[in-house]
Protein backbone atom coordinates (compact mmCIF):
# COMPACT_ATOMS: atom_id res chain seq x y z
CA UNK A 1 0.00 0.00 0.00
CA UNK A 2 1.48 3.64 -0.99
CA UNK A 3 2.38 6.00 1.94
CA UNK A 4 0.58 8.84 1.30
CA UNK A 5 -2.87 8.28 3.03
CA UNK A 6 -4.02 11.87 1.19
CA UNK A 7 -3.52 10.41 -2.71
CA UNK A 8 -5.21 6.96 -1.12
CA UNK A 9 -8.16 9.09 -0.02
CA UNK A 10 -8.42 11.51 -3.33
CA UNK A 11 -7.13 9.07 -5.94
CA UNK A 12 -10.74 7.45 -6.76
CA UNK A 13 -12.55 10.68 -7.32
CA UNK A 14 -9.33 12.01 -9.09
CA UNK A 15 -9.28 8.64 -11.44
CA UNK A 16 -13.02 8.82 -12.41
CA UNK A 17 -12.92 12.33 -13.50
CA UNK A 18 -10.16 11.75 -16.07
CA UNK A 19 -11.78 8.55 -17.07
CA UNK A 20 -14.85 9.97 -17.35
CA UNK A 21 -13.37 11.89 -20.22
CA UNK A 22 -12.26 8.85 -22.29
CA UNK A 23 -15.47 9.40 -24.60
CA UNK A 24 -14.92 12.57 -24.91
CA UNK A 25 -11.91 12.38 -26.49
CA UNK A 26 -12.68 9.76 -28.65
CA UNK A 27 -15.11 11.98 -29.97
CA UNK A 28 -12.92 14.88 -30.99
CA UNK A 29 -11.07 12.44 -32.38
CA UNK A 30 -12.45 9.28 -34.04
CA UNK A 31 -13.77 11.81 -37.07
CA UNK A 32 -10.35 11.68 -38.51
CA UNK A 33 -9.00 8.27 -37.49
CA UNK A 34 -9.97 4.72 -37.48
CA UNK A 35 -10.35 3.23 -33.75
CA UNK A 36 -7.46 1.20 -33.96
CA UNK A 37 -5.46 3.52 -35.67
CA UNK A 38 -6.20 5.93 -32.99
CA UNK A 39 -5.40 3.55 -30.65
CA UNK A 40 -1.71 2.57 -32.37
CA UNK A 41 -0.66 5.85 -32.35
CA UNK A 42 -1.94 6.19 -28.57
CA UNK A 43 -0.14 3.08 -27.63
CA UNK A 44 3.39 3.94 -29.30
CA UNK A 45 3.40 7.45 -27.75
CA UNK A 46 2.63 5.82 -24.28
CA UNK A 47 5.18 3.58 -24.60
CA UNK A 48 7.42 6.49 -25.51
CA UNK A 49 6.14 8.23 -22.40
CA UNK A 50 6.56 5.56 -20.25
CA UNK A 51 10.26 4.38 -21.26
CA UNK A 52 11.26 7.80 -20.52
CA UNK A 53 9.72 7.97 -17.17
CA UNK A 54 11.44 4.68 -16.60
CA UNK A 55 14.72 6.34 -17.39
CA UNK A 56 14.09 9.20 -15.43
CA UNK A 57 12.84 7.50 -12.31
CA UNK A 58 15.97 4.41 -12.85
CA UNK A 59 12.68 2.02 -12.76
CA UNK A 60 14.23 -1.33 -14.02
CA UNK A 61 11.56 -4.06 -15.68
CA UNK A 62 11.94 -7.50 -14.86
CA UNK A 63 14.02 -9.86 -16.56
CA UNK A 64 11.62 -12.76 -15.07
CA UNK A 65 9.02 -13.87 -17.76
CA UNK A 66 6.61 -14.72 -15.21
CA UNK A 67 6.37 -11.38 -14.09
CA UNK A 68 6.57 -10.16 -17.83
CA UNK A 69 3.59 -13.01 -18.78
CA UNK A 70 1.18 -11.69 -15.92
CA UNK A 71 1.50 -7.96 -17.04
CA UNK A 72 1.45 -9.32 -20.70
CA UNK A 73 -1.85 -11.06 -19.99
CA UNK A 74 -3.66 -8.17 -17.58
CA UNK A 75 -3.15 -5.17 -20.27
CA UNK A 76 -4.29 -7.15 -23.33
CA UNK A 77 -7.66 -6.90 -20.78
CA UNK A 78 -7.50 -4.13 -19.12
CA UNK A 79 -6.32 -1.96 -22.30
CA UNK A 80 -6.36 -3.91 -25.13
CA UNK A 81 -9.84 -5.52 -24.85
CA UNK A 82 -11.48 -2.82 -23.14
CA UNK A 83 -10.61 -0.04 -25.36
CA UNK A 84 -10.56 -1.95 -28.49
CA UNK A 85 -13.78 -3.10 -27.99
CA UNK A 86 -15.52 0.26 -27.00
CA UNK A 87 -13.70 2.02 -29.94
CA UNK A 88 -15.11 -1.31 -31.99
CA UNK A 89 -18.71 -0.77 -30.51
CA UNK A 90 -18.81 2.99 -31.19
CA UNK A 91 -17.18 2.31 -34.82
CA UNK A 92 -19.98 -0.31 -35.35
CA UNK A 93 -23.27 1.76 -35.02
CA UNK A 94 -23.79 0.87 -30.76
CA UNK A 95 -24.60 4.55 -29.43
CA UNK A 96 -21.88 5.51 -27.00
CA UNK A 97 -24.27 6.53 -24.35
CA UNK A 98 -25.23 2.63 -24.94
CA UNK A 99 -21.97 1.44 -24.75
CA UNK A 100 -20.91 3.26 -21.30
CA UNK A 101 -24.19 1.73 -19.88
CA UNK A 102 -23.32 -1.40 -20.68
CA UNK A 103 -19.58 -1.36 -19.75
CA UNK A 104 -21.28 -0.06 -16.57
CA UNK A 105 -22.64 -3.55 -15.72
CA UNK A 106 -18.99 -4.03 -14.68
CA UNK A 107 -18.97 -2.94 -10.83
CA UNK A 108 -22.00 -5.73 -10.37
CA UNK A 109 -20.26 -7.99 -12.58
CA UNK A 110 -16.80 -7.76 -10.39
CA UNK A 111 -19.16 -8.37 -7.04
CA UNK A 112 -20.41 -11.82 -8.25
CA UNK A 113 -17.23 -12.98 -9.89
CA UNK A 114 -15.33 -12.08 -6.47
CA UNK A 115 -18.13 -13.49 -4.77
CA UNK A 116 -18.40 -17.06 -7.15
CA UNK A 117 -14.49 -17.34 -7.71
CA UNK A 118 -12.77 -16.47 -4.73
CA UNK A 119 -15.66 -16.54 -1.75
CA UNK A 120 -15.29 -13.20 -1.14
CA UNK A 121 -18.74 -12.35 0.68
CA UNK A 122 -20.04 -8.57 0.32
CA UNK A 123 -22.43 -7.02 3.17
CA UNK A 124 -25.89 -6.24 1.90
CA UNK A 125 -25.17 -2.38 2.31
CA UNK A 126 -22.45 -3.16 -0.27
CA UNK A 127 -24.79 -4.57 -2.40
CA UNK A 128 -27.28 -2.43 -1.96
CA UNK A 129 -24.51 0.14 -2.95
CA UNK A 130 -23.70 -1.21 -6.03
CA UNK A 131 -27.59 -1.91 -7.01
CA UNK A 132 -28.02 1.88 -5.93
CA UNK A 133 -25.29 2.63 -8.43
CA UNK A 134 -26.45 0.60 -11.62
CA UNK A 135 -30.15 2.36 -10.59
CA UNK A 136 -28.36 5.43 -11.36
CA UNK A 137 -27.30 5.12 -14.45
CA UNK A 138 -29.75 3.28 -15.44
CA UNK A 139 -31.24 6.80 -14.96
CA UNK A 140 -29.26 8.91 -16.00
CA UNK A 141 -28.47 7.08 -19.93
CA UNK A 142 -32.19 5.47 -20.14
CA UNK A 143 -33.52 8.71 -22.15
CA UNK A 144 -30.41 9.18 -24.19
CA UNK A 145 -30.35 5.45 -24.74
CA UNK A 146 -34.21 5.87 -26.00
CA UNK A 147 -33.90 8.36 -28.13
CA UNK A 148 -31.03 6.87 -30.19
CA UNK A 149 -31.93 3.29 -30.54
CA UNK A 150 -34.90 4.82 -32.30
CA UNK A 151 -32.70 5.81 -35.18
CA UNK A 152 -29.72 3.43 -35.14
CA UNK A 153 -29.14 -0.47 -35.53
CA UNK A 154 -28.02 -2.27 -33.14
CA UNK A 155 -25.91 -5.24 -34.23
CA UNK A 156 -24.64 -8.31 -32.50
CA UNK A 157 -21.10 -7.46 -33.99
CA UNK A 158 -21.48 -4.14 -32.02
CA UNK A 159 -23.03 -5.74 -29.14
CA UNK A 160 -20.11 -8.42 -29.01
CA UNK A 161 -17.55 -5.78 -28.83
CA UNK A 162 -19.36 -3.99 -25.94
CA UNK A 163 -19.29 -7.46 -24.31
CA UNK A 164 -15.62 -7.74 -25.07
CA UNK A 165 -14.96 -4.84 -23.48
CA UNK A 166 -16.90 -5.56 -20.22
CA UNK A 167 -15.22 -8.20 -19.70
CA UNK A 168 -11.70 -6.79 -20.01
CA UNK A 169 -11.82 -4.34 -17.83
CA UNK A 170 -13.73 -6.74 -15.60
CA UNK A 171 -11.33 -9.71 -15.71
CA UNK A 172 -8.29 -7.42 -16.29
CA UNK A 173 -8.78 -5.92 -12.76
CA UNK A 174 -9.68 -8.98 -10.92
CA UNK A 175 -6.46 -10.48 -12.59
CA UNK A 176 -4.64 -7.76 -11.96
CA UNK A 177 -5.62 -7.97 -7.63
CA UNK A 178 -5.51 -11.36 -7.59
CA UNK A 179 -2.90 -13.06 -9.54
CA UNK A 180 0.13 -10.17 -10.52
CA UNK A 181 2.95 -10.29 -8.24
CA UNK A 182 3.70 -6.18 -7.22
CA UNK A 183 5.73 -4.33 -9.66
CA UNK A 184 6.81 -0.68 -9.71
CA UNK A 185 3.64 1.11 -11.20
CA UNK A 186 5.94 2.52 -14.53
CA UNK A 187 7.21 -0.96 -15.16
CA UNK A 188 3.48 -2.38 -15.04
CA UNK A 189 2.17 -0.29 -17.07
CA UNK A 190 5.07 0.15 -19.85
CA UNK A 191 4.77 -3.74 -19.95
CA UNK A 192 0.47 -3.48 -19.74
CA UNK A 193 0.88 -0.90 -23.34
CA UNK A 194 3.52 -3.36 -24.76
CA UNK A 195 0.71 -5.85 -25.24
CA UNK A 196 -1.91 -3.28 -26.03
CA UNK A 197 0.26 -1.73 -29.24
CA UNK A 198 0.69 -5.64 -29.90
CA UNK A 199 -2.67 -6.29 -30.03
CA UNK A 200 -4.21 -3.02 -31.91
CA UNK A 201 -1.34 -3.29 -34.46
CA UNK A 202 -2.87 -6.36 -35.64
CA UNK A 203 -6.47 -4.88 -35.49
CA UNK A 204 -5.28 -1.98 -37.43
CA UNK A 205 -3.73 -4.83 -40.01
CA UNK A 206 -6.63 -6.90 -40.01
CA UNK A 207 -9.22 -4.47 -40.74
CA UNK A 208 -7.28 -2.49 -42.71
CA UNK A 209 -6.86 0.88 -41.35
CA UNK A 210 -4.59 3.39 -41.01
CA UNK A 211 -5.52 7.02 -42.33
CA UNK A 212 -5.13 9.95 -40.57
CA UNK A 213 -6.49 13.49 -41.19
CA UNK A 214 -3.91 15.76 -38.81
CA UNK A 215 -6.76 17.61 -37.66
CA UNK A 216 -6.34 20.08 -34.33
CA UNK A 217 -8.93 17.86 -33.00
CA UNK A 218 -7.52 14.51 -33.69
CA UNK A 219 -4.11 16.26 -32.07
CA UNK A 220 -5.89 17.31 -29.00
CA UNK A 221 -7.84 14.38 -28.66
CA UNK A 222 -4.35 11.92 -28.48
CA UNK A 223 -2.38 14.31 -26.50
CA UNK A 224 -4.78 13.78 -23.85
CA UNK A 225 -5.61 10.71 -24.33
CA UNK A 226 -1.61 10.13 -23.86
CA UNK A 227 -0.83 12.51 -21.46
CA UNK A 228 -4.10 12.24 -19.09
CA UNK A 229 -5.82 9.25 -19.53
CA UNK A 230 -2.92 6.37 -20.34
CA UNK A 231 -0.38 8.08 -18.05
CA UNK A 232 -2.80 9.76 -15.41
CA UNK A 233 -5.42 7.75 -15.25
CA UNK A 234 -3.86 4.56 -15.36
CA UNK A 235 -0.98 5.25 -12.79
CA UNK A 236 -4.02 6.31 -10.36
CA UNK A 237 -6.43 3.17 -11.24
CA UNK A 238 -3.22 0.79 -11.25
CA UNK A 239 -2.52 1.89 -7.39
CA UNK A 240 -6.11 1.69 -5.99
CA UNK A 241 -6.08 -1.84 -7.45
CA UNK A 242 -3.08 -2.21 -5.59
CA UNK A 243 -4.52 -0.30 -2.29
CA UNK A 244 -7.99 -1.29 -2.23
CA UNK A 245 -10.11 -4.45 -2.49
CA UNK A 246 -11.28 -5.40 -6.43
CA UNK A 247 -14.98 -4.38 -5.69
CA UNK A 248 -14.52 -1.18 -3.93
CA UNK A 249 -12.19 0.02 -6.82
CA UNK A 250 -14.59 -0.68 -9.33
CA UNK A 251 -18.05 0.56 -8.20
CA UNK A 252 -16.15 4.09 -8.74
CA UNK A 253 -16.72 3.31 -12.06
CA UNK A 254 -20.46 3.49 -12.23
CA UNK A 255 -19.44 7.49 -11.41
CA UNK A 256 -17.41 7.72 -15.18
CA UNK A 257 -21.32 7.55 -17.05
CA UNK A 258 -22.87 10.66 -15.14
CA UNK A 259 -19.90 12.89 -15.21
CA UNK A 260 -19.55 11.76 -19.15
CA UNK A 261 -23.19 13.26 -19.46
CA UNK A 262 -22.38 15.78 -18.02
CA UNK A 263 -19.01 17.15 -19.75
CA UNK A 264 -21.32 16.40 -22.99
CA UNK A 265 -24.30 18.65 -22.16
CA UNK A 266 -21.06 21.21 -21.03
CA UNK A 267 -18.97 20.82 -23.85
CA UNK A 268 -21.67 19.53 -26.47
CA UNK A 269 -24.92 20.91 -25.40
CA UNK A 270 -26.33 17.36 -24.78
CA UNK A 271 -30.17 17.85 -23.26
CA UNK A 272 -29.53 17.30 -19.46
CA UNK A 273 -32.78 16.47 -17.80
CA UNK A 274 -34.04 16.41 -14.16
CA UNK A 275 -34.29 12.92 -14.52
CA UNK A 276 -31.00 12.90 -16.06
CA UNK A 277 -29.76 14.93 -12.75
CA UNK A 278 -31.77 12.12 -10.39
CA UNK A 279 -29.59 9.41 -12.23
CA UNK A 280 -26.41 11.61 -11.28
CA UNK A 281 -27.15 11.92 -7.58
CA UNK A 282 -28.21 7.90 -7.18
CA UNK A 283 -25.79 7.27 -8.67
CA UNK A 284 -22.84 9.28 -6.32
CA UNK A 285 -24.93 7.83 -3.56
CA UNK A 286 -24.33 4.30 -4.58
CA UNK A 287 -20.78 4.58 -4.97
CA UNK A 288 -21.03 5.98 -1.27
CA UNK A 289 -22.99 3.68 0.31
CA UNK A 290 -21.22 0.61 -1.17
CA UNK A 291 -17.76 2.02 -0.17
CA UNK A 292 -18.49 3.49 3.09
CA UNK A 293 -19.69 -0.13 4.19
CA UNK A 294 -16.10 -1.85 2.91
CA UNK A 295 -13.73 -2.96 4.96
CA UNK A 296 -10.19 -1.24 5.47
CA UNK A 297 -8.02 -2.14 2.26
CA UNK A 298 -5.21 -4.79 3.50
Amino acid sequence: MTSNPWLIRFAPWLFVLLWSTGFISAKYGLPYSEPFTFLSWRMGLNLLCFAFLLKVFAVSLPRSWRLWRQQLLAGSLIHGAYLGGVFSAIDAGIPAGLTALLVGLQPLLTGFLVYLFWQQKLAPRQWGGLVLGLAGVLLLLQQTADMQLESVSITWQGLLWVLLALLGITLGTLYQKKACDPQPLLATSFMQYSATFVLVLLGVGLRGEGAVEWHPDFILALGWSVLVLSVGALLLLLMMIKAGEATRTASYFYLAPPLTALEAWLLFDERMTALALAGMLLTVLGVYWANRSSPATR
